[in-house]
């Protein structure tokens, strides 16, 4: 099966190392992030020090490169995929993690979407977001095969930092774009391991960022020990905790900043109270 080959590989090398001190450091694991602002961590003061997959390095003493990009969707990192430095960091990696999805919805007209779920009860852009979600999905995981076909590939679920009204919107999109990773994985059965992300952060305040959007320090170390937790029962790691070298400082913004979706959710949610209304009183 695919993957078992860098597993074993990996097993192997440790082994080695045990045996000859002196080759230690020839035997380090290469550890690659892909994706978007959450593998980048800009929910941060300090990201490059303290995002998650930099914790996951420092713990287990993996080189490390990270190349996810702030807002990027499926079909910006399919074309990432194609510039020569992440090609040549994805052919030598042993292990990549892909955090991808959420733009795919916040770039869309979050505006129409919300007002096609709360006011008229349609989901159809959700449905051809998500659709298109999985035909980009496809893609990437071709693409990266092709460079490097051993690398075990940890794929993400999308969480949603979101509470009330604009919780139920988000919601919507993470458990589409979730539904598409876990028929992904069934469809092509070892190719990607499903991290469960959304589950490891919850609905906890703590674990998000101030910005609604991002995981907080304590988010990070929470995604740090889901990611971990696997890496240990795949066979990459030692132990299942985590260390921390350097703690994370969470991003301030100033509250006001961050109401505006949530003001148009509520209105979007009366008007569509009132067409409901409106709607059942002609219906009779």
């Amino acid at each position: 099966m695919k993957k078992l080959i860098s597993v074993f590989l990996s097993v192997l090398i440790l082994f080695g190392c045990l045996c000859v001190p002196s080759l230690a450091t020839d035997s380090k694991l290469f550890y690659v992030a892909l994706g978007d602002s959450i593998a980048y961590g800009s929910g941060l003061s300090n990201p490059t020090d303290a995002c998650y997959g930099k914790i996951i390095a420092d713990t287990n003493g993996f080189d490390f490169v990270n190349h996810a990009i702030p807002g990027h969707t499926t079909t910006n990192l399919i074309n990432r995929l194609s510039e020569e430095a992440v090609i040549a960091d994805i052919k030598k990696a042993d292990i990549i993690s892909i955090s991808i999805g959420g733009n795919d919805f916040l770039t869309s007209n979050l505006i129409s979407l919300m007002f096609d779920a709360l006011v008229k009860n349609n989901y159809g852009q959700f449905d051809t977001i998500s659709e298109n979600f999985y035909k980009n999905l496809c893609t990437i995981i071709d693409t990266i095969n092709e460079y490097n076909s051993d690398a075990v590939i940890l794929l993400q679920t999308i969480y949603n930092p979101q509470s009330g009204v604009i919780g139920s919107v988000y919601q919507q999109g993470a458990d589409r774009l979730n539904t598409s990773i876990i028929r992904y994985a069934e469809e092509n059965p070892g190719e990607i391991v499903v991290v469960d992300v959304a589950a490891a952060l919850g609905d906890d305040a703590a674990n998000f960022a101030d910005d609604g959007i991002h995981p907080s320090a304590q988010g990070n170390e929470l995604i740090a020990a889901e990611i971990q937790k696997t890496l240990y029962e795949l066979g990459f790691t030692a132990g299942t905790e985590i260390v921390i070298t350097e703690n994370g400082s969470d991003i301030i913004i100033p509250f006001i900043f961050t109401m505006g979706l949530e003001i148009f959710a509520n209105i979007f949610r009366v008007l569509g109270a009132i067409r409901n209304m409106l709607t059942g009183t002609i219906a009779v």
